[in-house]
């Protein structure tokens, strides 16, 4: 379930209040008296069986009694009543409920079931939703709604805030109130039993008096709904973040360097970044972080310039950007010579721009206007510290119009109290993002450079995979089953097979039993050799004295083999010897180690891991993680995110590594861990990529019998190879074409297909004349969430061997999965030749698979083919109403 029902709860004409009460500091009693203060304009019924009256108003003795039917109730009783209360008001045909009640984690009597589970079942054949329980309640300002029972009283804004924790949520309430931050809406979810997260985010996505969104993050329960409704939010307003438990332990027992390095924190991090939210590190930056979103210009360059009346106010700037990671803009020369122009002699000469501590209003201005108008497009902070010989003020308003002509982002600081605060006032009646520091300043860019990022990672249209990616699933798969009937844990050779069947360059290894096998296949081999332990009992080899480098010669193999056999009985006398594995010593000078894996998280399914490898890897800890399905451009972003990436990139005689090479072995082991979801731990370390590609020297993969098939686990869908399928179209002259899904390499086809169109075609499509998308829409109809909406487009391959779009069809299924809007275009050379029947039976049948209840569509009434290709197809055609016919498709039950 997700949005069905929530206008009833964000949105009620009628509030009933069970459990209200006069009693002085009682729920029930502090519930009424928010309603009634906060002005809601609705219907308020009190229902308490032993008065006739509260807080005023006439109250009912049970709900029977109620002259009409709450949209809302709010349930102040104790824990026991619960289930029974929400199963009436089921019956009575309320649709939402809030439950303020903490305890229901105790079993009902004599049902071996929780009172909270008992709840929900009485909720769920009447599809009420329940806010809660233990939670502080909902405000919802603009409609006078207070259905809490918090001290304070929220602001009107068009900031919502959204909270697991309920103490936090009274705090930051009161903390608002007195800085005069408003919210469109203000929410507790307490337990979240039944609205969660992704719930909320998909309501307030579309929420029109909602422009930011602010989350207090404890814990995520559904991975994947969260995803989905988070990238869908985040694609229409800003979405921070805040989450408790960033220092929380991660794992510690683990078969993987990967399983111990890949904390919940990094997960849940790596899980935000694709989601294209904010992340911040505590409540106060999440109001800081909205404030410089909702004002900020989007975000062009970089880099930062630092224009400042002192040199130690952009000294501590510039150091706060340092340690960030991130640089200040280099200024050109050309700027540089036109501030020499009429800048005192001793100004900076560089970037801080200190133009010196007298500096008048005018000077700042003639300043600022070179930076802004250089042709750049990094933005700039501005930094003023108050003096005698010019009022702030005076500052502000020379400056605030230029940054109001500047397509640049303009940071303000003004340090100081009572001297600055009209200055201050100027900048924020602009629209300018305004701060008391330095840091807080360098802070709001570094939100703003993030979110940019973030939001690229969301937008992005990659490139494919090359058309040489090709797997031996079979001959993976057969290897992890076996393996599955045996210990679990492939040992080194079986796991460098399943690498291998997915492309992944490997070292010829092989197996040896004995000390005398060792020895003769040392020899076939050809020295020198590596000979390591084969044990499904010792997890890191070179830890236990089982790998021994550069064997030159038989004798030195034997002798070896012996030592290693001998060491390991004294320490580790419980490990099982299985034989020796037996590889050809690589010598690749200067090249890097790496470390690539993947983990289970237990919220966010399957992870991969990227970061500096060896035998020192959990020492130097240098890793980032993310969540498959990858491309190309997000294993860039993954491997960005370590600091041996910038060794990676070659520094003085070391050459570049093969990169592109690296992100291919990424996206290679993400399908891997996509398609094999046996595979609970897999580690390749090292991994050596040099100038010359990747070669991955050992290896690791422990499998268990698959919980959630195929790619049920990932939290994000991967591209569904399974609706492929090839279509002979009679009308076609016999033609076969590829139907599939949509993928995001598809950007520059879908623009030249919208190119083919006739201008009546793109009226009868788009109700517009419009022949060309802007790359943040052809984003959104390549980049798609393939778990509540799809793309389906039939191609075929041009003379030139390159693959055409000739006719597409978007499916977009609301949260709850009742409607998909369909939308069908065909090239105007192909019509008449049954794309369109294709494209719209194969949409028929999709949404039947996935248990949509209909499927509708908005026609233009001259468009008499669509009309007749939907009629074909069983659509029922309402009356035309201002030369539109909506059709619709009956497909199931509603749900």
């Amino acid at each position: 379930m997700s949005i069905r029902n929530l206008h009833h709860m964000f949105r009620p004409r009628s509030v009933a209040v069970i459990g209200a009460t006069d009693r002085p500091q009682s729920v029930g009693a502090t519930v009424m008296l928010n309603l009634m203060r906060g002005g809601y304009r609705g219907t308020i019924m009190p229902v308490n069986p032993k008065h006739a009256h509260v807080a005023g108003l006439p109250a009912f003795h049970d709900l029977t009694a109620l002259p009409t039917v709450p949209d809302l109730a709010v349930l102040c009783t104790p824990a026991p009543t619960i289930p029974d209360l929400v199963g009436q008001l089921g019956r009575l045909g309320t649709k939402a409920a809030v439950v303020l009640t903490a305890g229901l984690d105790a079993e009902t009597a004599g049902q071996g079931i929780s009172l909270q589970q008992a709840m929900l079942e009485a909720a769920k054949p009447h599809l009420l939703r329940i806010l809660g329980p233990n939670c502080i309640g909902l405000i919802v300002p603009g409609l006078g709604l207070n259905a809490s029972f918090a001290e304070a009283a929220a602001l009107p804004g068009k900031i919502a805030f959204v909270s697991q924790s309920g103490a936090l949520t009274t705090a930051i309430l009161d903390w608002a109130a007195g800085s005069g931050i408003g919210f469109s809406t203000f929410i507790s979810i307490g337990n979240s039993a039944d609205v969660d997260f992704g719930d909320i985010l998909d309501y307030l996505a579309s929420e029109p008096d909602t422009r930011g969104i602010l989350l207090y993050i404890e814990s995520i329960r559904s991975a994947r709904k969260f995803m989905s409704a988070a990238r869908a939010a985040a694609r229409n307003k800003p979405v921070i973040v805040v989450k408790a438990g960033r220092s929380s332990v991660g794992a510690v027992a683990a078969a993987s360097h990967t399983g111990a390095m890949a904390g919940s924190d990094a997960v849940f991090d790596a899980a935000i970044r694709r989601a294209g939210m904010l992340r911040v590190e505590t409540t106060q930056d999440l109001f800081s972080a909205i404030e410089t979103l909702s004002r900020a210009k989007p975000l062009r360059g970089e880099q930062l310039i630092i224009l400042t009346n002192g040199g130690g106010p952009g000294i501590m700037a510039a150091d706060a950007l340092s340690l960030a990671g991130e640089s200040l803009s280099v200024l050109p020369d050309e700027t540089r010579s036109r501030l020499d122009a009429f800048l005192p002699p001793t100004w900076s000469k560089a970037n801080p721009i200190d133009i010196v501590g007298d500096a008048s209003a005018e000077r700042y201005g003639k300043a600022l206007s070179t930076v802004l108008n250089d042709g750049g497009v990094d933005p700039v902070l501005l930094i003023h510290a108050p003096t005698a010989i010019v009022k702030s003020e005076a500052v502000a308003r020379e400056c605030a119009p230029l940054a109001a002509a500047s397509s640049r982002n303009l940071f303000g600081c003004w340090l100081g109290g009572q001297g600055v605060l009209a200055a201050r006032k100027v900048f924020g009646q602009a629209g300018i993002p305004t701060y008391q520091t330095p840091e807080e300043a360098v802070k709001a860019f570094l939100h703003l450079l993030a979110y940019r990022r973030n939001q690229a990672l969301l937008l992005q249209t990659p490139p494919s995979v090359p058309q040489d990616f090709s797997v031996d699933a079979g001959r993976a798969r057969n290897v992890i089953q076996d393996a599955l009937h045996h210990e679990g844990m492939l040992d080194e050779a079986q796991a460098k097979a399943v690498l291998s069947a997915y492309g992944i360059p490997v070292v010829e290894t092989h197996v040896a039993s004995t000390v005398e096998a060792a020895v003769a296949r040392a020899r076939k081999t050809g020295f020198p050799v590596v000979l390591k332990i084969l044990s499904p009992d010792i997890t890191h080899k070179s830890d236990a004295g089982g790998v021994i480098l550069g064997l030159e010669s038989a004798e030195r193999v034997g002798a070896a083999a012996r030592r290693m056999i001998e060491h390991i009985g004294k320490t580790r006398p419980d490990a099982r010897i299985q034989g020796f594995t037996v590889q050809r010593m690589i010598h690749r000078p200067g090249a890097h180690e790496l470390i690539l894996g993947m983990a289970e998280d237990a919220t966010f399914g399957p992870i991969l891991l990227f970061g500096h490898g060896g035998v020192a890897t959990q020492v130097i800890n240098d890793r980032a993680v993310s969540l498959p399905p990858l491309n190309l451009a997000l294993a860039e972003s993954l491997v960005a995110g370590t600091r041996i990436s910038r060794l990676l990139r070659g520094y003085r005689d070391h050459p570049a590594a093969d990169l592109p090479g690296l992100y291919l072995t990424l996206v290679k082991l993400s399908q891997l861990v996509t398609d094999c979801p046996e595979i609970v731990e897999l580690d390749i370390n090292p991994l050596l990529l040099d100038e010359h590609g990747a070669l991955a020297l050992d290896a690791r993969i422990r499998v268990s019998p698959a919980r959630l098939p195929g790619s049920g686990r990932l939290a994000i869908r991967p591209y569904p190879k399974e609706l492929e399928e090839v279509c002979r179209l009679e009308k076609a002259g016999g033609k076969s074409m590829l139907l599939r899904p949509i993928l995001p390499s598809d950007a520059q086809a879908y623009q030249v297909f919208l190119q083919t169109l006739s201008p009546e075609d793109v009226r009868n499509r788009f109700f517009c004349a419009m022949r060309q998308l802007p790359l943040s829409e052809l984003s959104r109809v390549t980049q798609i969430d393939y778990d509540r909406e799809m793309t389906l487009i039939m191609t075929d391959r041009n003379e030139a061997g390159e693959e055409e779009i000739l006719g597409v069809m978007r499916l977009a299924t609301d949260p709850d999965n009742q409607c998909a809007e369909m939308g069908i275009a065909v090239g105007t050379a192909w019509q008449c030749r049954g794309l369109g029947s294709a494209l719209l039976s194969k949409g028929i049948r999709y949404c039947r698979e996935r248990g949509t209840a209909g499927m509708a569509g908005t026609v233009l009434g001259e468009n008499a083919r669509m009309l007749a290709l939907a009629k074909k197809f069983g659509f029922e055609a309402a009356p035309p109403h201002e030369g539109i016919v909506d059709i619709y498709l009956a497909l199931a039950a509603g749900r």
